[in-house]
Protein backbone atom coordinates (compact mmCIF):
# COMPACT_ATOMS: atom_id res chain seq x y z
CA UNK A 1 0.00 0.00 0.00
CA UNK A 2 1.28 3.42 -0.93
CA UNK A 3 -0.04 6.85 0.01
CA UNK A 4 0.92 10.36 -0.98
CA UNK A 5 0.14 13.94 -0.06
CA UNK A 6 0.47 16.87 -2.47
CA UNK A 7 0.72 20.46 -1.27
CA UNK A 8 -1.48 23.10 -2.95
CA UNK A 9 -0.30 26.20 -1.08
CA UNK A 10 -0.77 27.56 2.44
CA UNK A 11 -1.93 24.53 4.47
CA UNK A 12 -3.99 22.87 1.72
CA UNK A 13 -3.12 19.35 0.60
CA UNK A 14 -4.64 16.44 -1.28
CA UNK A 15 -4.02 12.91 -0.08
CA UNK A 16 -4.14 9.93 -2.37
CA UNK A 17 -3.40 6.23 -2.45
CA UNK A 18 -3.10 3.20 -4.73
CA UNK A 19 -6.90 3.03 -5.03
CA UNK A 20 -6.83 6.27 -7.00
CA UNK A 21 -9.16 8.18 -4.70
CA UNK A 22 -8.24 11.53 -3.22
CA UNK A 23 -9.17 13.29 0.01
CA UNK A 24 -8.74 16.97 0.84
CA UNK A 25 -6.54 17.85 3.82
CA UNK A 26 -6.54 21.20 5.55
CA UNK A 27 -6.47 22.94 8.89
CA UNK A 28 -7.89 25.86 10.87
CA UNK A 29 -7.27 29.49 9.86
CA UNK A 30 -5.62 30.20 13.23
CA UNK A 31 -2.74 27.93 12.21
CA UNK A 32 -2.48 29.14 8.62
CA UNK A 33 -5.13 27.00 6.96
CA UNK A 34 -8.29 27.68 5.01
CA UNK A 35 -10.54 25.15 6.76
CA UNK A 36 -10.78 23.28 3.47
CA UNK A 37 -10.27 19.62 4.30
CA UNK A 38 -9.95 16.86 6.82
CA UNK A 39 -7.41 17.22 9.58
CA UNK A 40 -4.97 14.29 9.39
CA UNK A 41 -5.91 12.94 12.83
CA UNK A 42 -9.60 13.09 11.90
CA UNK A 43 -8.80 10.62 9.16
CA UNK A 44 -7.46 8.20 11.77
CA UNK A 45 -10.84 8.31 13.51
CA UNK A 46 -12.65 7.92 10.17
CA UNK A 47 -10.35 5.02 9.31
CA UNK A 48 -11.11 3.32 12.62
CA UNK A 49 -14.87 3.82 12.15
CA UNK A 50 -14.79 2.69 8.53
CA UNK A 51 -12.68 -0.38 9.18
CA UNK A 52 -14.88 -1.77 11.93
CA UNK A 53 -18.10 -0.66 10.17
CA UNK A 54 -17.22 -2.66 7.06
CA UNK A 55 -16.49 -5.74 9.18
CA UNK A 56 -19.63 -5.50 11.31
CA UNK A 57 -22.08 -4.85 8.46
CA UNK A 58 -20.52 -7.65 6.40
CA UNK A 59 -20.86 -10.11 9.28
CA UNK A 60 -24.42 -9.00 10.05
CA UNK A 61 -25.36 -9.52 6.40
CA UNK A 62 -23.82 -13.01 6.47
CA UNK A 63 -25.90 -13.70 9.59
CA UNK A 64 -28.94 -12.68 7.50
CA UNK A 65 -29.86 -9.76 9.71
CA UNK A 66 -32.35 -7.36 8.08
CA UNK A 67 -30.44 -4.08 8.48
CA UNK A 68 -32.03 -0.93 7.06
CA UNK A 69 -29.62 1.64 8.52
CA UNK A 70 -26.18 1.38 10.08
CA UNK A 71 -23.57 3.84 11.24
CA UNK A 72 -20.49 3.82 13.42
CA UNK A 73 -19.44 6.88 15.42
CA UNK A 74 -16.01 7.39 16.95
CA UNK A 75 -15.52 9.96 19.69
CA UNK A 76 -11.77 10.31 20.12
CA UNK A 77 -10.31 12.17 23.11
CA UNK A 78 -7.03 13.98 22.52
CA UNK A 79 -4.18 15.12 24.75
CA UNK A 80 -4.10 18.83 25.54
CA UNK A 81 -0.39 19.17 24.80
CA UNK A 82 1.49 18.57 21.55
CA UNK A 83 1.63 16.19 19.81
CA UNK A 84 -2.07 16.01 20.90
CA UNK A 85 -2.33 12.27 20.34
CA UNK A 86 -5.56 10.33 20.70
CA UNK A 87 -5.75 9.17 24.33
CA UNK A 88 -9.03 7.20 24.28
CA UNK A 89 -11.97 6.47 22.01
CA UNK A 90 -15.60 5.49 22.32
CA UNK A 91 -16.90 3.56 19.32
CA UNK A 92 -20.67 3.42 18.95
CA UNK A 93 -22.43 1.00 16.60
CA UNK A 94 -25.97 2.14 15.66
CA UNK A 95 -27.92 -0.70 14.02
CA UNK A 96 -31.45 -0.27 12.71
CA UNK A 97 -33.51 -3.10 11.28
CA UNK A 98 -36.25 -5.66 11.57
CA UNK A 99 -35.89 -8.07 14.51
CA UNK A 100 -32.12 -7.51 14.79
CA UNK A 101 -30.59 -10.18 17.02
CA UNK A 102 -28.50 -8.66 19.82
CA UNK A 103 -26.25 -11.73 19.95
CA UNK A 104 -25.49 -11.29 16.23
CA UNK A 105 -24.55 -7.65 16.79
CA UNK A 106 -22.29 -8.51 19.74
CA UNK A 107 -20.65 -11.37 17.83
CA UNK A 108 -20.06 -9.11 14.82
CA UNK A 109 -18.40 -6.49 17.02
CA UNK A 110 -16.33 -9.21 18.68
CA UNK A 111 -15.08 -10.60 15.37
CA UNK A 112 -14.22 -7.13 14.10
CA UNK A 113 -12.38 -6.31 17.32
CA UNK A 114 -10.50 -9.56 17.78
CA UNK A 115 -9.96 -10.83 14.27
CA UNK A 116 -10.65 -8.64 11.26
CA UNK A 117 -10.17 -4.89 11.76
CA UNK A 118 -6.51 -3.92 11.27
CA UNK A 119 -7.18 -0.35 12.45
CA UNK A 120 -8.49 -1.58 15.80
CA UNK A 121 -5.70 -4.14 16.10
CA UNK A 122 -3.09 -1.45 15.48
CA UNK A 123 -4.60 1.26 17.70
CA UNK A 124 -5.93 -0.82 20.65
CA UNK A 125 -2.46 -1.19 22.22
CA UNK A 126 -2.00 2.59 22.00
CA UNK A 127 -5.20 3.84 23.66
CA UNK A 128 -8.28 2.33 25.32
CA UNK A 129 -11.47 1.91 23.32
CA UNK A 130 -14.96 1.54 24.74
CA UNK A 131 -17.34 -0.24 22.35
CA UNK A 132 -21.07 0.46 22.66
CA UNK A 133 -23.97 -0.75 20.55
CA UNK A 134 -27.49 0.52 20.01
CA UNK A 135 -30.17 -1.51 18.24
CA UNK A 136 -33.22 0.29 16.86
CA UNK A 137 -36.47 -0.98 15.41
CA UNK A 138 -37.41 0.02 11.88
CA UNK A 139 -39.42 2.95 13.27
CA UNK A 140 -36.34 4.26 15.06
CA UNK A 141 -37.23 3.16 18.58
CA UNK A 142 -34.27 2.05 20.72
CA UNK A 143 -34.78 -1.66 21.41
CA UNK A 144 -31.48 -2.73 23.05
CA UNK A 145 -28.15 -1.22 23.94
CA UNK A 146 -25.04 -2.43 25.64
CA UNK A 147 -21.29 -2.35 25.92
CA UNK A 148 -19.08 -4.95 24.31
CA UNK A 149 -16.66 -6.25 26.92
CA UNK A 150 -13.49 -8.05 25.92
CA UNK A 151 -14.33 -10.73 28.52
CA UNK A 152 -17.17 -11.81 26.16
CA UNK A 153 -14.51 -13.30 23.88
Amino acid sequence: MKANVTWHGRMTFTGGSDSGFEVPLGTDPEVGGDNDGFRPLELMAVSLAGCTAMDVISILQKKRQEISNFRVEVDAARADEHPKVITAAVIEYHVTGKNVDEAAVVRSIELSTTRYCPAQAMLAPVFPMELKYFIYSEDGELVRSGVYEASEQ
